[in-house]
């Protein structure tokens, strides 16, 4: 069976310098997607057109938005770029100009021109869970993230709250402290049928 070896990480979207390049449909989903999870990321637009729901969008958030055709100057400073375009050759300019830069990138929908994938995503409160099927299959990362919207309870947060007091006021050293709270919590998994 093929594993997905990716490595999970949760950035801080709002202090890194990110660019999409493209101002379609996919570069709408692209930034909606982003916008939904941190609001606050630090995103700027490049394209020669964009629509008007991007620019919308764009305005509400404080996105940069950029007309004109890409270049590799837009790489200054970044940390991260999106490649959305409907031409295949931009797009693959984007991914070498970057990989010679060493900035993380993702062609939407070319799954060999990608460092990173954008999964499904669930938040509630302080409580976020990615899914990720390897870049195989976004509708069954859609429709995971549907499940788990609905079972993870509305009032998780209020737990996680809780646990980070109680996190506080126990003594001892890391291992004693996550002793304590693994025993604390075990009954929040319930235990697998034999």
């Amino acid at each position: 069976m093929e594993r997905n070896e990716l490595y999970p990480v949760f950035l801080k979207v709002s202090q890194l310098n990110i660019l999409i390049v493209g101002g379609g449909n996919v570069g709408l989903e692209k930034l909606t997607f982003m916008l939904k999870s941190s609001p606050h990321a630090q995103v700027e637009m490049v394209a020669p057109q964009f629509l008007e729901e991007t620019l919308a969008l764009a305005k509400k958030h404080n996105v940069k938005i950029t007309k004109d055709s890409y270049n590799k100057s837009y790489l200054q400073g970044r940390h991260m770029v999106i490649a959305t375009t409907d031409q295949v050759s931009v797009n693959e300019q984007v991914y070498q100009d970057c990989r010679e830069q060493q900035i993380l990138v993702n062609v939407a929908d070319n799954p060999p021109f990608c460092d990173f994938y954008m999964g499904g995503i669930v938040t509630k409160g302080n409580v976020k869970v990615a899914i990720s099927t390897n870049g195989k299959s976004p509708t069954t990362a859609k429709r995971l993230r549907q499940f788990f919207e609905d079972v993870i309870p509305e009032n998780i947060d209020d737990l996680v709250q809780n646990l980070n007091e109680f996190r506080k006021t126990i003594k001892g050293d890391f291992e004693e402290k996550v002793e304590t709270l693994n025993e604390f919590t075990k009954g929040l998994v319930g235990k697998k049928k034999e």
